[in-house]
């Protein structure tokens, strides 16, 4: 299938056409020098073969003349026919130097396995027409003439039985020669023969229904054929797609114990059932026959390629199967990461996918390609804050490279692409709309990290990610059952959740990463943290040690709270601490940084509940305003693993949250206080700010680090392995059982109606006109009538 992208990410359509031209004039031109190579050996072998009659001609043209000599000879002669007689001294010694010639092609030509033991070049070559019936006149017309001058000379005549010759009277027959010529009857009955076989009718049939001619046909179709011949292809009906859908399921069906031959006798069965309308159809009438048994295949092939090609479609391989999987040509592996939500939006899976983009491709071992979702104007104003919007996606790809190159300090070399999305108001989040995978082309489709595998799956509907890359990756970064829980519903809801969780990561990843324990267990699933901070907070943290070290007050503020201000994100669990702590916090402040769609409702809450926070608009992390603080708050328990946790030890302050699986990986950090009930938490609360913060080590800033992050990446997805073995291990069993699953899955989601049942965005299963306008795609229906597995 053709794949439509934005300039920057791709081939431009002149080149794609360049290319496609370029490789059918490879093939065309392979084609004719392996033609030119069989006519010039056949030429050879036809001079050859041309001498050697020549040759043999000659030597019965003088046998001929000797012979005829010798006739004469004896008939002048005056000497009588008796027992007494013998022959003149000349006439002996004619006859002695002829004997050993005569006997040498008599014993040669009459021995039973004379054909066997012909020279091969005198041979017919298989399905090559030649004609050899000049040499057959030419021997002919020479038998016939000397029978005859044999009947004109009624000669009587007889030779000395040394030699073994006798010619008798007028109504003798040339045929009563006692086998002396039979070698030349022989020969006759030969040519016959090769005639009979090497019919022109027979070499040109057998020439036309070769699998070898076939095959060469239907390549130079595919290549030369002209888009006018395609306009009025018929679409498939019921039976040819029955039988391809069959045939392309032949692998699970012989799983289940269908043998292959039942498989092949149902495709052919289906497909003479409509032999008589195929051949009324225009796809048809170009054909003179629909070949049956093994061809029955090829012309299936022929038929399905004639209409995705009449669509624009292009074919990338089988249901289970696919055959456009990328081939490494420059040395080097490439990896796609795709995310489900992209800068300004300040969000993890916005910022931590982008800085592992950026530390794969700083190492120059892979190519890299981040995936982002690209929302409408409308949705740009809902979900980016400050009102920032783009008009096209080279700005916010601009937008994206600057904030990412000033927080890492080196250039980044990597791709940004855009696939479709729509913004989900009830989730909150952003859906991708259409199929995603088609928006990293097949030659790159290598290795796939899937940010948010559920979330980008819940309604994919299209390619299988694990059937387009050979190693697909999903890394977990929502806790969605803990948020589903609070809503109406939340039981049901997180059930049916949790099930389709499985079942999608099942189907379309290798292997999953989850930040923590957080999450639900996924099949296939490991926990491992490998997320890291932007380098720039833990540069603020050493200039926060330094200034400590010389004497300087580093810490002139008290507590804070930072985060996307929805009650999901800890708002509730820190109102409900405030409120029955709230006698023995007194006199404690809080500052609160965020904004977010419950920001009205958080405020209005904490107002009448008359609790000390002082509420402040959203700002990075890393803004100057944000360095004097001591103490770090977070008691949410919906984190998987919290970002703003990380990046507040790395600047070297308190964090005190919660004993819960979203923070075992900061324990191990002598700043991080954490408690189980309110009283710890008031108990901790006083602990930091009654004290300093430990400076950190080395090994803990390498820890918080991406570097870190990339490596225990590359380790527990098993990327390192493969990216130097060049191996992606994959069971046969698990390949047919995800196979199935994600079968089942794409026929769900292609429902429009169940879709919208369970939540999706109406017309999310394929991109809108705003969007083949914003991305430069076709309308959808053109691009995707079939879709290939």
């Amino acid at each position: 299938m053709i794949n439509f992208r934005p300039p920057e990410t791709g081939a431009s359509p002149t080149e794609s056409t360049s290319s496609s031209v370029v490789a059918a004039e490879k093939a065309i031109s392979f084609i004719s020098k392996g033609w030119r190579e069989v006519k010039i050996s056949t030429q050879a072998d036809l001079r050859l073969m041309k001498d050697r009659a020549k040759s043999f001609q000659n030597l019965a043209s003088s046998f001929d003349r000797e012979f005829e000599n010798f006739l004469n000879s004896a008939s002048k002669s005056t000497f009588p026919v008796t027992s007494s007689s013998s022959p003149s001294p000349a006439e002996v010694d004619f006859m002695r130097r002829w004997q050993p010639k005569v006997s040498d092609i008599r014993r040669r030509h009459s021995s039973p396995d004379f054909g066997s033991r012909a020279p091969e070049k005198w041979k017919p070559r298989a399905k090559i027409r030649i004609d050899l019936s000049a040499i057959k006149n030419a021997i002919l017309s020479e038998v016939e003439f000397y029978d005859t001058e044999l009947y004109q000379r009624r000669a009587r005549m007889k030779v000395n039985d040394d030699f073994g010759w006798e010619l008798k009277g007028e109504g003798d027959q040339w045929h009563h020669l006692p086998g002396y010529w039979e070698p030349i009857r022989a020969f006759k009955t030969r040519l016959q023969e090769l005639e009979k076989r090497s019919s022109s009718f027979e070499i040109i049939k057998g020439l036309k229904n070769s699998r070898f001619m076939v095959k060469v046909k239907s390549s130079l179709k595919a290549i030369c054929k002209e888009p006018d011949d395609l306009k009025d292809v018929p679409p498939l009906d019921v039976p040819e797609l029955l039988a391809y859908l069959i045939r392309q399921s032949v692998p699970f069906l012989d799983h289940v114990g269908v043998k292959r031959d039942v498989s092949d006798k149902i495709v052919e069965s289906l497909c003479s059932k409509r032999k008589n309308q195929l051949l009324l159809s225009p796809f048809h009438t170009r054909e003179s026959s629909i070949p049956e048994g093994d061809n029955v295949n090829d012309e299936l092939d022929l038929r399905i390629a004639s209409v995705l090609q009449s669509t624009g479609h292009r074919y990338e391989g089988g249901l289970w199967t696919d055959l456009g999987k990328q081939e490494i040509s420059d040395g080097k592996r490439n990896v796609a990461i795709v995310t489900t939500a992209s800068l300004p939006w300040m969000t993890g899976t916005a910022v931590n996918p982008l800085f592992r983009a950026a530390y794969l491709a700083k190492s120059e071992k892979q190519n890299i390609t981040l995936l982002v979702p690209w929302l409408t104007r409308g949705d740009q104003e809902l979900v980016y804050p400050n009102n920032i919007t783009f008009s096209s996606p080279e700005e916010q790809e601009a937008y994206i490279r600057s904030w990412l190159e000033e927080r890492v300090g080196f250039k980044t070399d990597f791709k940004i692409a855009f696939y479709p999305g729509k913004f989900q108001k009830e989730r909150r989040s952003i859906i991708p709309a259409g199929d995603t995978s088609k928006f990293i082309s097949s030659k790159d489709a290598d290795i796939a990290i899937l940010e948010e595998p559920e979330h980008l799956n819940w309604y994919h509907h299209g390619k299988s990610w694990t059937s387009k890359f050979n190693h697909v990756v999903g890394v977990v970064h929502t806790n969605y059952l803990e948020y589903i829980k609070r809503e109406k519903y939340g039981a049901l809801q997180a059930f049916l959740v949790k099930h389709i969780n499985n079942l999608v990561t099942k189907a379309y990843c290798d292997k999953v990463l989850r930040l923590s324990a957080a999450t639900q267990d996924l099949p296939k699933s490991v926990v491992c943290n490998v997320h890291g901070v932007n380098p720039k907070f833990l540069t603020i943290g050493e200039k926060m040690a330094s200034e400590r070290e010389g004497g300087h007050q580093s810490f002139s503020k008290g507590a804070y709270f930072l985060g996307k201000m929805v009650w999901a994100k800890g708002y509730r669990e820190l109102i409900d601490l405030l409120v029955k702590q709230k006698d023995d916090l007194n006199g404690f402040k809080l500052d609160v940084y965020g904004n977010g769609e419950d920001a009205h409702e958080v405020q209005s809450t904490a107002s009448r509940l008359d609790l000390n926070i002082n509420f402040m608009k959203g700002r990075d992390h890393a803004d100057d305003s944000l360095h004097g603080y001591k103490v770090f708050i977070n008691p949410s328990v919906s984190d998987v693993l919290c970002t703003a946790t990380a990046e507040a030890l790395a600047m070297g302050k308190f964090v005190v949250c919660a004993d819960h699986p979203s923070n075992e990986f900061f324990r191990s950090f002598p700043n991080c206080l954490t408690y189980k009930t309110p009283e710890e938490f008031v108990n901790k609360v006083r602990e930091a700010m009654a004290s300093e913060p430990h400076p950190l080590t080395s090994e803990q800033q390498y820890n918080l680090s991406w570097e870190a992050a990339t490596q225990r990446f590359m380790e527990f997805s098993d990327l390192d392995k493969i990216l130097e073995n060049d191996e992606c291990n994959k069971s046969r069993r698990s390949k047919w059982v995800d196979g199935g699953l994600a079968f089942g899955h794409y026929c769900f989601t292609g429902n429009e109606f169940l879709r919208l049942c369970t939540g999706a965005v109406p017309g999310t299963r394929n991109y809108d006109k705003q969007h083949c306008n914003d991305l430069n795609l076709l309308p959808p229906q053109v691009e995707n009538p079939i879709y290939g597995w």
